[in-house]
């Protein structure tokens, strides 16, 4: 599924995997996937041995060896799809998500400014026109950050379908 196909009727599954399907060729690769990584440190601007980037990148390598279970390097939405659900995201992707999380949270105050949200959700190939919309869905009491469990959190509920705040205006 391109991107051009991903619609507000998608399910929340087709809409994550279209977003880390970095060139969009219906199937995930470790270099899709791995390459979130490396554009939030680009977008971040951290040196290569920042200790939160080396654990991004070992959280990330831990995520993708879960996901790509038969190990031929190829992640196919069926495969995708049959994988994640909700003890997947508490025991794997929470840890690779926060990572990448705590490489945008510049201050490191354990939250997001809509600045720090914006950087991380186009790094991680989401559209930024969509980011606003999805920042001020999680920031309920409007003081102008999300936190990191706010944002696990709702991601956790779009990814298993519940209802996310902010699932629909992020993918």
């Amino acid at each position: 599924m391109d991107r051009t196909t991903t619609t507000a009727a998608a399910t929340p599954t087709r809409r994550v995997f279209a977003m880390m399907d970095a060139d969009g060729d219906s199937v995930i690769t470790a270099d899709d996937y791995l390459s979130r990584i490396e554009r939030t440190v680009t977008a971040t601007g951290r040196p290569q041995d920042d200790p939160l980037v080396v654990a991004a990148r070992a959280e990330g390598r831990k995520a993708w060896a879960a996901m790509d279970a038969n190990g031929d390097g190829l992640l196919t939405f069926d495969e995708y799809d049959a994988w994640v659900d909700g003890d997947k995201f508490d025991h794997i992707c929470r840890f690779a998500l926060g990572a990448l999380f705590d490489l945008a949270d510049t201050d490191g105050d354990g939250a997001l400014d809509k600045a720090e949200f914006t950087t991380l959700r186009t790094a991680l190939n989401n559209p930024p026109d969509n980011a606003e919309a999805a920042f001020n869905a999680l920031d309920t009491d409007r003081d102008g950050r999300v936190t990191r469990d706010a944002y696990l959190a709702a991601i956790r509920a779009y990814v298993v379908g519940d209802s996310s705040p902010m699932g629909d205006a992020l993918y």
